[in-house]
């Protein structure tokens, strides 16, 4: 594909700033997780930028936003690359603007936390701890890596879920600061419903570069792994602990047998392969009351408790929030590559018997794996289900078969917005998309909306981005 951009103008004009075009760097920061979905690998493993970008201001976001916005070269925002769908990936060429360097925490405040957009969460939690016994809410799997701002902008919830919801429930973000791509860039403070014009927008409609987060008490949560006979049991038990208010709990998830002794290599002495796992992370203080309700409960076998073991038995074990969400389907593929994944919703009040009839449906084809959360203010559970792919084919059947039984996908075999989401347009960010970035220059291809107003998301068609087509045409 010919990109007639003016590189070396778009490189005067950066100067100070640290950029990379060396083309097999390049092509290594153009990439995220895309290769969890065959589709995706096939669809996206051509992509690459032109020059990789590296701010540490806003100062210098702005310069870098101004000068690509005078050449007409489009910008892709990165943190450090944790996304599962292609958010990052840049669908025409162009800058990828790589914030991993603008990573400072600012401010600890009771409650709240600011931060730049690169900041890695596990890195916050090392300073807002020791200040003053804080933690980030909500993390992703990838917490030792993902930053803040690319949790915001890509993700929707994790490690934190059961207690506090989603991402986007009012309270889980306070503020953030976005950069324009116009002419002269403008930093726009937003909060309250504001926050929703940019929040898992991929970076479409403006460049994070600030945020402020809430803070929770922090804990030494313990690692609890509970065995069932039954997958039903699992799910049971998993929804009564969350259920459970007085009971401080972090993560809980339900995973299949065989997938915890066949995946979790690590862990596999601990995990016989005919048990269904409940994983949960639990405040130390809430321990014994937890213990308590799990010997009420018939079948329940504790298989594995942090607490009790020597240092040198946990050496080299990874915690179990790197066993859950998307670690889970991580650790499945570095033993199987042909291995891949849905994103679930089994809706409230029902969820636990859509859960069994899916499973009775799709057995060993779809290893289930749940997520526990809360969701509007209910306890409810997402399903992140291994897949053992075939074909596209039958990928998409297991997908219709789902919906037609009640269950929603939020399909991580698409890399825009609406499709891996609710499958409509969000007019809100679309309104934001024609203020702040009116060229339509970031992360060209991820919003439907803007690049086909009439595409018609029933039509059961996937949409292709013309730039992406005429690459894999190049």
């Amino acid at each position: 594909m010919t990109r007639d951009y003016d590189l070396d103008s778009f490189k005067t004009r950066i100067d100070g700033i640290r950029y990379e075009d060396n083309p097999a760097l390049v092509r290594q920061k153009s990439r995220d997780f895309y290769w969890y979905s065959p589709t995706l690998k096939r669809q996206l493993d051509a992509v690459t930028a032109d020059i990789v970008v590296s701010p540490k201001s806003e100062a210098e976001v702005i310069q870098v936003l101004a000068a690509a916005f005078e050449f007409g070269i489009p910008v892709t925002p990165r943190g450090t690359g944790t996304g599962n769908y292609g958010q990052a990936m840049p669908l025409s060429g162009g800058v990828v603007l790589d914030l991993s360097g603008f990573s400072r925490v600012k401010s600890i405040a009771p409650g709240c936390v600011t931060c730049e957009p690169g900041a890695v969460i596990a890195q916050i939690d090392r300073e807002t701890r020791p200040h003053s016994g804080q933690e980030i809410r909500l993390h992703p799997s990838t917490y030792n890596t993902a930053s803040i701002g690319g949790f915001v902008a890509g993700g929707s919830g994790g490690i934190g879920s059961i207690k506090w919801g989603g991402l986007r429930d009012s309270g889980n973000i306070l503020r953030l600061k976005v950069a324009t791509m116009e002419r002269s860039p403008r930093i726009l403070e937003l909060s309250g419903d504001d926050l929703h014009k940019v929040s898992h927008a991929y970076g479409t409609n403006g460049i994070i570069t600030e945020v402020e987060m809430p803070l929770a008490p922090s804990y030494e949560w313990i690692d609890l792994i509970v065995g069932f006979d039954a997958l039903a049991s699992a799910a049971a038990y998993a929804n009564e602990i969350g259920e459970a208010d007085g009971l401080l709990v972090k993560e809980i998830a339900v995973v299949a047998a065989p997938v915890s002794h066949d995946y979790f290599l690590r862990h596999q002495r601990f995990l016989p392969r005919d048990k269904h796992l409940v994983l949960i992370m639990v405040a130390p203080h809430s321990l014994d009351p937890l213990i308590a309700v799990t010997r009420r409960r018939r079948g329940a076998e504790i298989l594995f408790r942090q607490d009790q073991l020597a240092p040198a038995d946990l050496k080299g074990l990874p915690p179990v929030y790197e066993l859950s969400w998307n670690h889970t389907t991580l650790r499945a593929l570095r033993v199987d590559p042909t291995i891949t994944y849905l994103q679930v919703l089994y809706p409230f009040p029902n969820q636990l018997a859509t859960v069994e009839r899916i499973h009775n449906r799709f057995g060993d084809e779809l290893p289930a794996h749940l997520e526990f959360v809360r969701f509007d203010g209910k306890v409810t559970c997402m399903g992140l289900p291994l897949v053992r792919f075939t074909t596209e084919e039958r990928l998409e059947e297991i997908i219709a078969i789902h919906e037609e039984m009640g269950a929603p996908i939020f399909n991580p075999h698409r890399y825009t917005l609406e499709e891996g989401g609710m499958k409509q347009t969000d007019e809100i960010q679309l309104a934001f998309k024609r203020e702040a970035d009116p060229q339509g220059l970031l992360n060209p291809g991820k919003m439907v909306a803007w690049e086909n107003p009439s595409y018609d998301y029933r039509s059961g068609k996937t949409y292709l981005f013309r730039g992406l087509a005429e690459q894999q045409l190049a």
